[in-house]
């Protein structure tokens, strides 16, 4: 039993330290100055901006406002809000404002259905970008321009940096600490050694051509990764858009935190599932974009590992300490990553206040491990606004 467990401990170990290795080693490239922004252009092509709106009657009218007063020229962007199940009220309301109602009955209730319902119609000529938001975002007056810049300079597929706007409750403040640990992990460290950024589901700027052809290939909730695999499967860029900023509203509650997660998770083993079937051709080509999207995927997430190695840290030293040495020294690795990682101007005294709902959201992920069927298929609503 004693070689058994050794063997166990041993494989478990060496798979989690990889992940460790791998969020210090990024953690720190995301310390690297970026060469972003992009040259100002003269050129304005036309974007279109979609809002997916599921039941988001409390939320949507100020994150259009907030596209209305771009300094981008007025004529070149068409606001479509793609109203599911949205109040009369609020499209009356909303209907007084320049852009574009498309109300849908989206059966399949996943975001790509949506944004595979507001595109068919449209000419794949008739806008150069697309711009994809949530209802609850709301962007910088300069958000649209530094899109179109990037897009004048050759870049064809790009995440803006998403920074929360409601911290207000502990699980808030951590869900928005966990978003720009996000940033410097997967977004700013990657791009600074010519690695694609992760795509996060809103905030996401395509060539409209493209994305009009491929979004019809999403099939799942998980639509921001399936559009990940078909861009680095092409060989596409993904760039990172640091100054370019968009809010968003953070999970308020444990309940909604753990169904969200429960979504992403299932979108994380679905598209891993899927795309590890092009992993020996991505070698073979030489596409190590590709290769590190599906490492990625490999790992658990980050309040996992965290739970993961602190309780085999605890377990271990109480009952044989020696073995433990090793889980103590990946845990302080673990802490230096997320140290480097997350902004100074948000480790403050509410963030640390915060850190006590830890063990309550290991807790539910955990669980989430177990409840992932058909999580992927249909999307899992998480309320906002108050």
């Amino acid at each position: 039993m004693r070689e058994i467990i050794i063997v166990i401990d041993w494989i478990l170990f060496i798979y989690v330290a990889m992940s460790v290795a791998y969020l210090c080693f990024f953690a720190f490239l995301s310390l690297l100055k970026s060469s972003e922004p992009y040259p100002k252009s003269d050129k304005k092509s036309p974007i279109l901006i979609l809002f997916p709106a599921y039941k988001e009657d409390k939320v949507i009218e100020s994150s259009v406002q907030s596209i209305l007063t771009q300094d981008y020229p007025k004529e070149y962007f068409h606001i479509m809000i793609i109203s599911d199940q949205m109040q009369e009220t609020t499209i009356r309301r909303l209907s007084k404002l320049p852009l574009q109602i498309l109300s849908i009955v989206n059966d399949r209730q996943t975001k790509a259905n949506a944004l595979q319902l507001a595109v068919s119609g449209i000419d794949k000529n008739a806008y150069e970008i697309v711009v994809i938001l949530d209802a609850d975002n709301s962007v910088e007056p300069d958000f649209l321009s530094r899109v179109n810049d990037a897009y004048q300079f050759g870049i064809y597929a790009m995440q803006a940096q998403r920074i929360a706007k409601n911290p207000q409750t502990d699980t808030a403040l951590l869900d928005g600490a966990s978003e720009a640990m996000n940033n410097s992990f997967f977004r700013k460290g990657q791009t600074r050694i010519g690695l694609s950024a992760a795509l996060s589901g809103s905030g996401m700027a395509f060539d409209f051509g493209w994305f009009k052809e491929h979004i019809l290939k999403v099939s799942t909730a998980g639509e921001d990764k399936e559009l990940e695999v078909l861009l680095l499967k092409q060989g596409f860029y993904i760039d990172y858009l640091e100054k370019a900023i968009v809010y968003d509203e953070k999970i308020v509650d444990p309940k909604s935190f753990s169904r969200q997660r429960r979504r992403w998770l299932a979108a994380q083993f679905g598209a891993l599932k899927q795309a590890i079937k092009e992993f020996p051709i991505a070698i073979i080509n030489r596409n190590w974009d590709y290769c590190n999207k599906l490492f990625q995927w490999m790992m658990l997430p980050r309040v996992l590992l965290l739970g993961i190695i602190s309780l085999l840290a605890f377990v271990f030293t109480i009952f044989h300490w020696p073995w433990s040495l090793k889980w103590w020294g990946l845990l302080l690795g673990l802490i230096i990553a997320f140290s480097i990682a997350l902004p100074d101007e948000l480790f403050d005294k509410r963030l640390k206040k915060a850190l006590r709902k830890i063990p309550l959201l290991f807790f539910l992920m955990f669980i989430n491990l177990f409840r992932l069927k058909g999580a992927n298929r249909k999307f899992i609503h998480t309320r906002h606004g108050n």
